[in-house]
């Protein structure tokens, strides 16, 4: 008997999965690889909405759990992902400017929003005005984490590379049966795939599509991540991640012309360097309505449950709710209104 059967690994999966390695409980793990959210995403860890000059939602005590919760991981697994990176936003008027500097002055935003505007010196940008820092921010390498992460799961012999098929699972009382693996709870973290759940579809998750491009510019030389109409955040070898794009209407899982020539257009208005895409990834968020996380357990089966709904900030997001979905679980922690599916219970 197993303690936790788990289907999906992007992040939302990760970050229950890990609290279950703290506590010392037992899984196995149904990945299939469909869901491409996670692993194509920017992969900044930022508290700030760069558009408004706000503080996203629960940004401080996210990021305050969130830090330490990736740093424990990059310790298990003895690899770099956590990068240090600071976040320039590109003014395009002194009024943008004026209210950076209103945003700078209330309490949840000074600590992030640095009031010395900054010089742009790099000759491959074009900066009419200033930038505007935002402080401890960074970057962490989503796909090699959870590639590695898999890995180690696949060493304890935790792991099935296998599509989920919801017809075989198996529903008792006080536990889940699913080809031949018996658990006392299932959890559903599916990203946008929880649209075929038929224990969790009537949820409101919309799904939004990103698309970001891979970009070489060996004369850029930016250090720093940029926020314009686009986020230009740098890689490695003189490669630079480009996006992204938002799209609640198309959700096929397949890049489209029409992104590129998006990206690129606004990319064109920053960017002064020549540049050469060299690919180009695409996937599907998984959005909900109020922008919230969907968090708890089926209304009917009292050990099927659901993390998901991370939306754009998966990374801020993600250990917090994976500990307070835990806490639900196995302690009976009640769960946040917001975040909890019961605000959906019309929908059932």
């Amino acid at each position: 008997m197993l303690d936790y059967i788990i289907v999906g690994f992007g992040l939302s999966g990760l970050s229950f999965v890990e609290r279950l390695e703290k506590e010392g409980k037992t899984y196995i793990v149904f990945e299939d690889g469909s869901q491409k959210s996670s692993r194509v995403a920017g992969g900044l860890y930022n508290p700030v909405i760069l558009k408004r000059f706000t503080a996203a939602w629960q940004a401080v005590e996210q990021l305050e759990k969130a830090v330490p919760f990736y740093q424990s991981i990059e310790a298990k697994l003895n690899k770099k992902l956590i990068f240090p990176l600071p976040i320039y936003r590109r003014f395009n008027s002194v009024e943008e400017q004026n209210t950076w500097f209103e945003a700078c002055d209330k309490p949840v935003l000074e600590r992030f929003l640095s009031a010395n505007l900054l010089t742009n010196s790099n000759t491959g940008l074009d900066i009419p005005y200033h930038f505007g820092e935002v402080k401890g921010t960074g970057r962490i390498d989503i796909q090699q984490m959870l590639s590695l992460y898999l890995q180690y799961i696949d060493t304890k012999e935790s792991l099935k590379k296998e599509v989920f098929e919801y017809d075989q699972l198996q529903i008792e009382k006080e536990y889940v049966v699913y080809k031949g693996f018996q658990a006392r709870h299932i959890v559903f973290c599916e990203g946008f795939g929880v649209k075929n759940n038929p224990f969790f579809n009537y949820l409101p998750l919309v799904g939004n599509k990103g698309e970001y491009l891979i970009i070489k510019s060996e004369k850029l030389k930016l250090n720093e991540a940029v926020k314009s109409s686009v986020f230009i955040i740098p890689l490695r070898n003189d490669l630079y991640k480009v996006g992204a794009t938002y799209n609640n209407k198309d959700k096929t899982p397949e890049i489209t012309t029409e992104a590129k020539e998006e990206l690129q257009k606004k990319l064109n208005t920053v960017l002064r360097a020549p540049y050469e895409v060299v690919d180009q990834v695409s996937g599907i968020r998984p959005t909900v309505r109020d922008r919230r996380p969907l968090l708890g357990t089926h209304p009917v089966h009292k050990n099927v449950h659901i993390l998901n709904g991370l939306g754009s900030r998966g990374i801020l997001i993600g250990p917090t709710v994976g500990e307070h979905l835990f806490n639900f679980i196995e302690q009976g922690t009640p769960l946040e209104p917001s975040i909890s599916i019961e605000r959906f219970k019309e929908l059932r």
